[in-house]
C-alpha cells in the first residue's frame, strides 16, 4: 500500500478515527490495533511476505529474552550470531541470492568457460532491508547492555511493523522508537497539526517534484547514446531531485502519519543538497542509515579511534557496504566505491568534520567560497548518481563518456510529455523555499501558514505527475 494510493486514503481515516476515539485511553488496545493495521498495511502488496517480518519478530523477540538469561559471553555471542545469520540470511537470500549466481556464473565465462546454473524468480520483499536493521538494532543494544528487552510481544512487533515507516524508513532505533510504545499517548493537535505539515510537503515533492522529474530521466536515461551533453548533464541533475524529493518525500510523509499517532520518528533527510563537503552531505542524507551503519559497523571496527590507515579502510567499508545494502548491482557498488573516494581526501587531510555548524550566507569572500563548495559538492554528487541510476557500470560509463564528448548547447528532451522550461522553473522554486527553509524541518508551518498550505495544496493538484504515477524508488 502505498502512502499516494487511493487505498491508503480510506485506510489512514479508519486507523486514525478507532485508534483515538474507539480505543482511547485504552494503552494495549491502540497498540494491537497498529500492529494490526501494519500487518494489513504491508500484507496488502502480498500477504504471503509477511511470513518473512513475523518469523524475524519472533526471532529477535526470544532471542532477546534469551540474552537477558545468560551471563555466558559465549552463550551470549551465539544467541547474537542466530539474531544476525537468521535476519542477515532472509535479506541475503531475497536480495542477493541471484546477484551471486549471475556473478559467478559471468566472472566464469570471462575465462572461457561456461557454467550452467539456474537462478530463482525470487520477488524482493518490500521494504526487508529496512525492517531487518530496524530489528537488528534492537538484539545488538540488548546484546551490548544497553537496553532491556521488552517481555510484551505485542509492544514489541508493533515497534518492528509500525506502518508509517516500515517500507522506506526512518530506520529507527530499538532504544528511540520502542519505548514510544509503553506510554499512554494523549492527542496533541500541535503535533498532529505539525504532521499535517509534514505530509503535505512531502506529498508535494513526491507527486510535484519526483514525479515530474521522473519523466525526463526515464526518457534521457533511456535514450543516452542519441543525446548531447547539456541534455544529459539535466538527467543526472533530474535524477537528482527525483531520487531527493521521492525518498525525503516519504520520510517526511513518515514522521508526519507517526506524530498524527502520538509518535515521534527521528530526522532523516537534512537539506543534504546545501552540504559543503560530502561529508557533510552524509551526514544530512538519509541519517538514519548513515547512524546505524556508523554505530554498529564503523565504530566496531575501530571507527576514528584507530590508525590512519585503518580509518580509511573502515571507511571504505562503510561505503561498500552502504551501496551493497541499496540494491543488488553492481552499480551500487560503484556508487559507494566513488562516494569513499570524494570522502577520502578530507579525512586524510582531518577534515571531515569541518563543516558542524548552521550554514550561513552573507555578501562577501567567505560566501561565495562556501557557494562554490555546495555547487561542487552536488555536481560530484550528481556523477555519483549516474551510477545509482544506470542500468549497468557499462552503461553508466557510456553516459558520462557521452556527457563529455558531445558538448552541444541544444536541449533535447525539454519537450516530452509534460512541460519544459516549466520543470527547470519548478526545480529552481523548489531550491529556492529549501534554502529559506534550510533550518526548519516543517517548510510550510510558522507565519502564513495556511496561505502555505493552500499553495501547496493547488500545486499537488495542478502539477502533479497523475498521468504517469511513479513508484517509490
Amino acid at each position: 500500500m502505498l502512502f499516494n494510493s487511493l487505498e491508503f486514503l480510506l485506510f489512514l481515516p479508519t486507523v486514525f478515527v478507532l485508534y483515538w476515539f474507539v480505543f482511547k485511553n485504552q494503552l494495549r488496545a491502540q497498540n494491537i490495533l497498529l500492529l494490526v493495521a501494519s500487518y494489513v498495511f504491508y500484507g496488502w502488496w502480498d500477504w504471503r511476505f509477511l511470513s518473512l517480518i513475523i518469523a524475524s519478530t519472533f526471532l529477535d523477540y526470544f532471542v532477546a529474552l534469551a540474552l537477558q538469561k545468560n551471563d555466558s559471553s559465549l552463550k551470549r555471542k551465539y544467541l547474537l550470531g542466530l539474531s544476525l545469520l537468521g535476519n542477515l540470511g532472509m535479506l541475503g537470500f531475497f536480495k542477493y541470492y541471484n546477484f551471486f549466481v549471475e556473478s559467478w556464473v559471468e566472472a566464469w565465462a570471462n575465462l572461457g568457460i561456461t557454467m550452467e546454473v539456474s537462478t530463482l524468480k525470487i520477488i524482493l520483499p518490500v521494504g526487508i532491508s529496512f525492517y531487518t536493521f530496524q530489528t537488528l538494532s534492537y538484539t545488538i543494544d540488548v546484546y551490548r547492555k544497553e537496553m532491556q528487552p521488552t517481555k510484551n510481544f505485542i509492544d514489541f512487533a508493533a515497534f518492528v511493523t509500525f506502518f508509517p515507516q516500515l517500507v522506506a524508513g526512518p530506520i529507527e532505533r530499538a532504544s528511540h522508537l520502542l519505548p514510544q510504545f509503553y506510554k499512554k499517548r494523549i492527542f496533541n493537535y500541535d503535533q498532529a497539526v505539525s504532521g499535517i505539515h509534514l505530509i503535505l510537503w512531502g506529498l508535494f515533492k513526491k507527486v510535484v517534484i519526483a514525479d515530474s522529474c521522473a519523466i525526463y530521466v526515464n526518457e534521457i536515461f533511456g535514450n543516452y547514446d542519441k543525446l548531447d551533453s547539456l541534455t544529459l548533464l539535466l538527467g543526472s541533475v533530474y535524477f537528482a531531485f527525483q531520487i531527493y524529493g521521492d525518498f525525503s518525500g516519504y520520510s517526511d510523509m513518515a514522521i508526519g502519519f507517526a506524530r498524527l499517532f502520538g509518535f515521534n520518528l527521528m530526522l532523516n533527510f537534512n537539506y543534504p543538497y546545501f552540504s559543503r563537503d560530502i561529508a557533510e552531505f552524509w551526514r544530512r542524507w538519509h541519517i538514519s542509515l548513515s547512524t546505524w551503519f556508523r554505530d554498529y559497523i564503523y565504530i566496531p571496527l575501530g571507527g576514528s579511534q584507530v590508525g590512519l590507515w585503518f580509518q580509511v579502510r573502515n571507511t571504505f567499508i562503510i561505503f561498500l557496504v552502504s551501496g551493497f545494502w541499496h540494491g543488488a548491482n553492481w552499480t551500487f557498488l560503484v556508487w559507494g566505491f566513488l562516494n569513499a573516494l570524494y570522502f577520502l581526501p578530507l579525512l586524510l587531510r582531518g577534515k571531515n568534520r569541518k563543516h558542524i555548524g548552521a550554514l550561513q550566507l552573507g555578501w562577501n569572500f567567505i560566501s561565495v567560497k562556501t557557494f562554490f563548495s555546495i555547487l561542487s559538492t552536488f555536481l560530484l554528487t550528481c556523477l555519483a548518481w549516474i551510477f545509482f541510476r544506470a542500468a549497468s557500470v557499462k552503461e553508466a560509463f557510456a553516459y558520462i563518456e557521452r556527457m563529455i564528448t558531445s558538448p552541444k548547447i541544444k536541449i533535447t528532451y525539454l519537450s516530452i510529455d509534460r512541460y519544459s522550461i516549466e520543470l527547470l522553473l519548478l526545480v529552481f522554486g523548489f531550491v529556492t523555499v529549501e534554502w529559506y527553509n534550510r533550518n526548519r524541518q516543517e517548510p510550510i508551518s510558522g507565519k502564513y501558514a495556511i496561505i502555505k498550505i493552500v499553495l501547496v495544496l493547488l500545486a499537488i493538484m495542478v502539477l502533479g505527475s497523475y498521468s504517469n504515477p511513479q513508484d517509490f524508488i
